[in-house]
């Protein structure tokens, strides 16, 4: 999970670039980047740390000029250094610097196929440096002084030919313009939209409509699985399907957690998905538990909120806020570390007595991954007074690890993978536990006015779209991803760097 953005404008873009990745924060905190163009120059400036910190005046002082793209980053399957901050810049042809979400699921075939074949190097072990160099040597093979946009489209058909997983990109060609690209499978999502200004129109390209809202941007539409679009830096749109066989199915997770409410994502609305998510919850729990003593709904900030509301509303009993919550700490579920993730609970949320003393109260949380965080509200819950704690999720049970750009942990680490909801219950400290069934997640998200039939949904039941995901390659990603092997990872890095330094 990240955030990108690209702007065409008719002025400076960088103040712009970072408006919109301060409202795609959520998406990932770990780093964040702008590169910008003028006069057939680059200028980057991107760091380790959130928006607010990794740009300051002077460095926003020369991101000059109307063209960039930006990007914000929670780290996947690899290390969480300064290193893998982008977007990613390769010189030839023309200079092309990429910014992406998601993950690639050949990736070592893609680097294999790049040292031995393209002829390039990658410095990283990020996913998102090979797609970057796969894609221009896509561009390169047309053998132009002067790209056009039918050889940026050629180049994207031939990175959809190589490249399996999910991504969502935007890249910008020095001089020329900006591309922005969704796999063919449109896992990840990637909108674009315009503004009318005295100057003329301006395009921007981002992973959620919120963010082209609050810029006064009109979203036009959601770029369709395999479809790409490229601005020219003069400003002319033009769009073009560049996948053989493309079909639609996003991932739900962005509807349940990754995205903000107010976003639209292929159509539909992540708020109204949300309060349909509460909706079958409210009739699950009527179903099993028709004389529950529920006396109050108390949701778990923030994604939660919307799902609990009308959770309340539907089984008619109370909803309260029950937890204060610190605004100035990340979100859990993408912190790097266990022992980060345990930490912040505490100082990320804090129980008002009052509404939780003598009470039979209903928590409601977006999902539960690793069970960490909830056993310890549940706690909380407990030592302000309830009386007894239940606790719904607005999903299923995660039971599988994701592969397309989400970093949810390993198998073993996933408090549900091989175990009952009455295990989970029993685990986390619930007096009773409800997950959301997965025929009516896929009903409230899909079931709107814009019908989506089909969902990346691996998380839950285990099935890669991508159909490429085997048990060795889950084995792979486990030792890559355990927490483990993070710090590790960490560790080395900076005692290296203290070393060079």
């Amino acid at each position: 999970m990240c955030g990108i953005v690209g702007i065409v404008g008719k002025s400076n873009v960088n103040q712009a670039l970072y408006d919109a990745l301060t409202v795609l924060q959520h998406r990932g905190q770990d780093a964040a980047g702008i590169v910008t163009s003028h006069d057939g120059r680059l200028f980057l400036r991107k760091d380790n740390g959130l928006v607010r910190d990794v740009f300051q005046q002077r460095h926003m002082q020369r991101l000059v000029g109307h063209m960039g793209i930006g990007h914000v980053r929670y780290p996947t399957a690899g290390s969480s250094t300064s290193a893998e901050a982008q977007p990613f810049y390769v010189n030839s042809p023309y200079g092309i610097t990429l910014a992406h979400n998601g993950n690639l699921t050949n990736v070592e075939q893609l680097a294999k196929e790049i040292y031995e074949s393209d002829l390039r190097h990658v410095n990283t072990n990020s996913d998102s440096e090979v797609l970057l160099n796969v894609f221009a040597h896509e561009l390169a093979q047309r053998g132009k002084l002067q790209p056009t946009e039918e050889d940026v489209f050629a180049a994207v058909t031939d990175v959809h030919n190589r490249c399996v997983g999910g991504y969502a990109v935007v890249a910008m060609i020095t001089g020329y313009g900006i591309v922005g690209f969704r796999d063919p499978h449109g896992i990840r999502p990637i909108v674009f939209g315009q503004r009318h200004t005295d100057e003329g129109v301006e395009y921007m390209i981002a992973s959620e409509s919120v963010s082209l809202d609050v810029l006064g941007f009109t979203l036009i539409r959601d770029l369709a699985p395999g479809e790409a679009v490229y601005i020219t830096e003069e400003g002319k749109l033009h769009t073009r399907q560049c996948a053989t066989n493309p079909s639609l199915t996003p991932c739900i997770f962005e509807h349940v957690y990754l995205a903000r409410p107010d976003s639209i994502i292929d159509g539909v609305s992540v708020y109204k998905a949300r309060l349909r998510m509460g909706e079958k919850l409210a009739e699950k729990i009527l179903r099993e538990r028709p004389e529950h003593d529920i006396d109050v709904v108390i949701p778990i900030p923030d994604t939660s909120r919307t799902a609990a509301l009308e959770l309340a509303n539907h089984l008619g009993v109370k909803f309260r806020e029950g937890f204060v919550k610190n605004r100035y700490i990340g979100r859990t579920f993408i912190m790097p570390g266990q022992a980060a993730r345990k930490k912040s609970v505490r100082q990320k949320l804090n129980a008002i007595e009052l509404e939780f003393r003598g009470k039979n109260v209903m928590l409601v949380d977006d999902s539960i991954v690793r069970g960490t965080t909830c056993k310890q509200i549940i706690q909380m819950a407990r030592e302000a007074g309830a009386k007894n704690v239940y606790f719904c999720s607005a999903a299923p049970a995660v039971r599988y690890p994701n592969v397309y750009g989400i970093d949810m942990p390993s198998a073993h680490e996933l408090i549900a993978h091989n175990r009952s909801t009455q295990d989970v219950a029993d685990l986390i400290g619930a007096d009773w536990l409800i997950y959301q069934d997965l025929p009516d997640l896929i009903e409230a998200v899909g079931g709107g006015k814009i019908k989506i039939e089909h969902f990346d949904c691996a998380v839950f039941d285990g099935k890669y779209v991508t159909g490429d995901v085997d048990e060795a390659y889950l084995n792979k990603i486990e030792q890559a991803r355990n927490d483990a092997s993070k710090v590790k990872t960490q560790v080395v890095s900076e005692i290296i760097g203290l070393y060079n330094n």
